[in-house]
């Protein structure tokens, strides 16, 4: 029995996911958690890799978004697989779970065969990679140039942002302004200046020039592009 801890804010889609994996008869959903400190917390009590064969993890959790628990997992459990859901489409998302550690990516909408295949193949080891996301991991490895490998492989930079800086710095990067990304994402001026002043620090730049050139350099593709 392949034993799966659920890592999701939103009960309907707990529920909903509890409901596919049921019909797999090899698939057993063994704890839930409705945010980022509530996984963590239930893969220690249960012995990590010990207790648990995957982890299923939103992205979008609060308390700690789902790729700050990635990282955090990889760091304390590294042979537990982690299996990230998001309803962001794969060229956003994919290719920083993987490089975090992910043993795949899927989207929410996915068939209910889909999710339970990306199940059975993570849980065993493999990694799980849609045509979409593996179209993304070849743009990102053609973006590297000769060091592709050794990009996917490295860390830091704009993968040391949480999800809610990085995508402020997605919405930095298409030219957009503080006041505006405050209004699109219902978040403060002040504080999406903060989170502007982190992604800088991260990053290495100084002013929102540089961050472009720098999201130039790394081939991140601003939304829309």
């Amino acid at each position: 029995m392949i034993k799966v801890l659920i890592g999701d804010d939103h009960r309907i889609v707990r529920e909903g996911l509890k409901q596919v994996l049921a019909d797999a008869p090899d698939v057993g959903v063994l704890a839930e958690a409705q945010t980022g400190p509530e996984v963590l917390a239930l893969v220690r009590a249960l012995g990590g890799a010990a207790g648990l064969d995957l982890v299923l993890l939103d992205i979008a959790m609060p308390g700690q978004d789902g790729l700050e628990v990635l990282q955090i997992l990889r760091r304390e459990h590294p042979t537990l697989p982690v299996l990230m859901l998001s309803t962001y489409p794969e060229k956003q998302y994919a290719v920083r779970c993987i490089k975090l550690g992910a043993g795949g990516y899927l989207n929410k909408s996915a068939d209910p065969d889909d999710m339970v295949a990306a199940v059975r193949k993570v849980a065993g080891g493999g990694m799980y990679v849609t045509p979409a996301t593996a179209e993304a991991l070849a743009a990102a490895m053609g973006a590297a140039g000769r060091s592709g490998l050794a990009a996917l492989a490295g860390s830091g930079g704009v993968d040391a942002l949480s999800h809610r800086e990085y995508q402020v710095f997605r919405l930095l990067t298409a030219g957009q302004t503080v006041s505006e990304i405050g209004a699109q994402l219902q978040l403060a001026p002040n504080t999406v200046s903060t989170y502007r002043a982190r992604i800088l620090e991260k990053t290495g730049t100084k002013n929102d020039v540089e961050l472009v050139l720098y999201a130039e350099r790394h081939g991140r593709v601003a939304p829309g592009g």
